[in-house]
């Protein structure tokens, strides 16, 4: 599996070749650097580590600072494990968008935006109750029972309540590429990618 460290810039609409209007997300992709090679005789498994976005050196410290030595790099801000990696595996070897093709389909990873803590009605669903009359008393948005009384006397795992919502990690599955530019490093992904705008994601073949 061949993953690309990339940072979200936002959305926008582009038009297809049949004339339609296709929402899509524009990423920014700085070159990623294979910084560590794993293997089985020294680590216990097969992997690598890529990295990308530069990092100011008064920003690192010495164990980073050597450890992005050994390949050849200055310092980048983010770092990632691959497991299954499936391209040539170099330590210092560079690689970017150019990796991408117009017309495949890609999974997008990334931490979705936090929205704190939210009620049943945003966060599940729930419809409410629907009518303020008939001795109602501010009822409208409330959960309702959560279940049964003296047995079993608690609240089973897993029930849908209110709590916090969003920021966590979500995989966007089957989503087209329709551009690359490799002059500007930029792809541009059809539909709405995880996290908020300058958020990091992980695009993989």
């Amino acid at each position: 599996m061949l993953s690309v460290i990339g940072k979200k810039i936002g959305m926008t609409a582009i038009f297809t070749e049949n004339g339609k209007k296709e929402p899509c997300t524009v990423v920014s992709c700085e070159p990623n650097v294979i910084t560590q090679v794993k293997t089985e005789a020294n680590e216990g498994y097969n992997a690598v580590q890529i990295a990308s976005v530069e990092k100011k050196e008064k920003s690192s410290n010495k164990p980073e600072m050597g450890h992005f030595a050994k390949a050849k790099t200055t310092p980048k801000r983010v770092v990632l494990e691959i497991r299954d990696y499936d391209g040539e595996a170099g330590l210092g070897d560079s690689f970017g968008v150019e990796v991408f093709k117009e017309g495949e389909f890609v999974d997008v990873v990334g931490t979705s935006k936090g929205k704190g803590f939210q009620g049943v009605v945003k966060r599940h669903g729930f419809s409410g109750v629907g009518e303020a009359t008939h001795g109602q008393h501010n009822r409208l948005r409330a959960p309702g029972s959560l279940g049964a009384g003296s047995t079993p006397s608690r609240v089973f795992k897993g029930t849908r309540m209110g709590g916090q919502m969003g920021n966590v990690r979500v995989k966007m599955q089957n989503l087209r590429i329709l551009k690359v530019d490799a002059e500007n490093n930029l792809l541009v992904i059809s539909g709405a990618l995880p996290g908020h705008n300058g958020a990091y994601v992980v695009i993989e073949k």
